[in-house]
């Protein structure tokens, strides 16, 4: 639902932190933590998507490598050709976070003045390896600060803001479609459906953990957009994903990374030989 603060939320303020920058404190205050038994690899990625086409927040050059949407053998959902940014510190982390965010499209409405007109897709990824037996955790939390559902006669958008928002209403149905095959077990989910839900299909299903925010507006004219976001909320509940740990031993990932530099040096060669 536009409006209703979802991004506020997710983001919070300097004084009132929302979700990612608790997400990020936490992260760091583990490896600190930990840091005598666990070596800690943490890097991240932000794309949004916008009417349909994903954009990578974490480069100044638009348009210089077509996103794409993939998975690897673990089952990961990843973004390729998108930049990764390793990490050292939560407020390194925090400064990608703003840095990307301050490119995210947005626009005013007559429901918002800074109404969202993309969906940000925010992950964090992590190699955890224990120095001891030299197994190798790998993990991500992705952290989506969804558009909301704008009813068209109510936020007055018209040109652009129009296409904008028939894209956010489209990805958002497509991801209600997806929500209702896995709270009703049904054999087949539509996650190919549209781009969104597959890039949220591990974090919906499979072995994630997920936790969704569902906000509303108390004023009285979004009544039905209230009830429609609530009903989307009881459906999320019925979702329920068994957690599991991926783990890699010592010689696993130095296989992977090896595969990884051999396939980087054909992709490199591919387009050198086009050039």
């Amino acid at each position: 639902q536009t409006g209703a603060g979802k991004t506020h939320t997710m983001y919070g303020s300097s004084d009132q932190p929302g979700l990612a920058p608790r997400v990020m404190d936490e992260i760091f205050k583990l490896s600190k933590r930990d840091a005598h038994k666990m070596t800690y690899h943490i890097s991240c990625t932000l794309v949004e998507l916008y009417r349909d086409d994903l954009v990578d927040l974490l480069t100044e050059k638009k348009g210089a490598t077509k996103l794409e949407v993939k998975k690897d053998a673990k089952g990961f959902v990843y973004v390729q050709g998108a930049v990764v940014k390793k990490c050292s510190n939560a407020t390194e982390l925090q400064d990608y976070l703003d840095e990307g965010t301050s490119r995210r499209h947005v626009a005013a409405t007559k429901m918002n003045a800074d109404s969202s007109r993309s969906h940000l897709i925010f992950t964090i990824l992590l190699e955890v390896t224990n120095n001891q037996t030299q197994k190798t955790t790998n993990g991500k939390i992705t952290l989506a600060d969804l558009a909301g559902s704008e009813r068209v006669n109510k936020s007055g958008a018209s040109g652009d803001q129009l296409k904008e928002a028939q894209s956010i209403n489209k990805s958002l149905t497509a991801l209600g479609d997806v929500i209702e095959a896995l709270s009703a077990n049904k054999p087949h989910v539509p996650y190919r459906n549209h781009k969104l839900t597959m890039l949220m299909s591990d974090t919906l299903g499979g072995t994630a953990k997920a936790l969704m925010f569902v906000n509303i507006s108390p004023a009285d004219y979004n009544y039905d957009e209230s009830v429609n976001s609530l009903t989307y909320a009881s459906r999320v509940k019925l979702i329920t994903n068994t957690g599991k740990k991926s783990e890699d031993s010592k010689e696993t990932k130095r296989l992977k990374e090896k595969i990884a530099q051999l396939q980087q040096g054909l992709a490199d060669e591919t387009t050198m030989q086009r050039e």
